[in-house]
């Protein structure tokens, strides 16, 4: 295990033990306690706590800086929609996987249904010209979590 595995795994158990799904975090202190540069600390929040992946981040500079991470949970599976909506209607492949991650950590989708999912997402089987690639990533995407909506 790296230490960015690590780090995700320290930010996530810690969010496993607040009552409100959230956690205020010193970047210094994380830094320290990890024995690495702050930027690396901004590496984990950017790329494994993105609102693609269930988290929203609020932060905030200075003296008293401080990270405040917030786990969405989904009470209502009609939630995906309005998350999958704010990443837009063009999603580049590592939006689309980051976003099928996040549904199976909600435990909405099993491994092999995101195993599969994946697959759908890659640029070798959506093969046209870049642009048109993520939009027709978005709609393949939408298809199959409107399907997944109207199985539960």
């Amino acid at each position: 295990m790296n230490l960015v595995d690590i780090i995700e795994l320290y930010i996530k158990t810690l969010l496993d033990e607040s009552m409100d799904n959230m956690v205020l975090l010193r970047r210094n202190e994380l830094a320290q306690h990890f024995g690495c540069a702050p930027s690396q600390i901004n590496y984990v929040i950017q790329t494994r706590f993105n609102p693609q992946r269930g988290y929203v981040t609020e932060s905030q500079r200075g003296g008293g800086g401080f990270i405040r991470l917030i786990r969405l949970d989904l009470d209502k599976l009609e939630m995906i929609l309005p998350v999958l909506d704010e990443l837009g209607e063009e999603l580049s492949q590592r939006q689309a996987i980051d976003f099928l991650h996040w549904l199976h950590d909600q435990g909405l989708i099993d491994p092999r249904e995101a195993q599969i999912m994946s697959a759908v997402m890659d640029p070798a089987v959506l093969n046209i010209p870049a642009p048109a690639r993520g939009e027709l990533r978005y709609r393949i995407l939408l298809a199959m979590v409107e399907a997944i909506i109207r199985e539960v």
